[in-house]
């Protein structure tokens, strides 16, 4: 498999995103500043963003992933939402993931969806960093 220097040499980057209306960010700027001091280039939008906001942004920054934080159970719908914004804006190769508050009976929903990566309470830093390593890589 031939690799691409100038993808090789850039660094990942990951937007950080709180989707919807919920106001609890703490565990989405942790996730952020661990990313960051992980090596990763990390943008975070802060609060209440709409997944058009979070797809513009993406689109904007040249992310390779989003990771999406959602406290307020919205995620069965505020996920795809977000996927089909990066999908519309021809941003489909970005790689989505997220956690929050998500019952167990929503992971494979979510996985079918397209959100690659789901994290819930409890997930440790390092299994997150590890996963970002793992299945995301920077694009030409």
């Amino acid at each position: 498999m031939m690799h691409d220097a100038a993808a090789e040499s850039r660094k990942v980057r990951i937007l950080v995103a709180k989707p919807g209306l919920d106001g609890h960010d703490r565990g989405a700027k942790v996730v952020a500043r661990a990313l960051r001091d992980a090596g990763f280039e990390v943008i975070y939008t802060g609060l209440h963003q709409t997944p058009e906001m979070i797809a513009n942004a993406a689109v904007q920054e040249d992310v390779d992933g989003v990771g999406l934080s959602i406290m307020s159970g919205a995620h069965n719908t505020l996920f795809p939402a977000v996927l089909d914004a990066l999908k519309a804006k021809g941003a489909k190769d970005v790689i989505v993931f997220g956690g929050g508050i998500i019952p167990e009976s929503d992971l494979e929903k979510l996985k079918s969806a397209g959100v690659k990566g789901v994290f819930t309470p409890g997930t440790t830093l390092e299994s997150i960093i590890g996963w970002v390593k793992d299945n995301i890589r920077p694009h030409a």
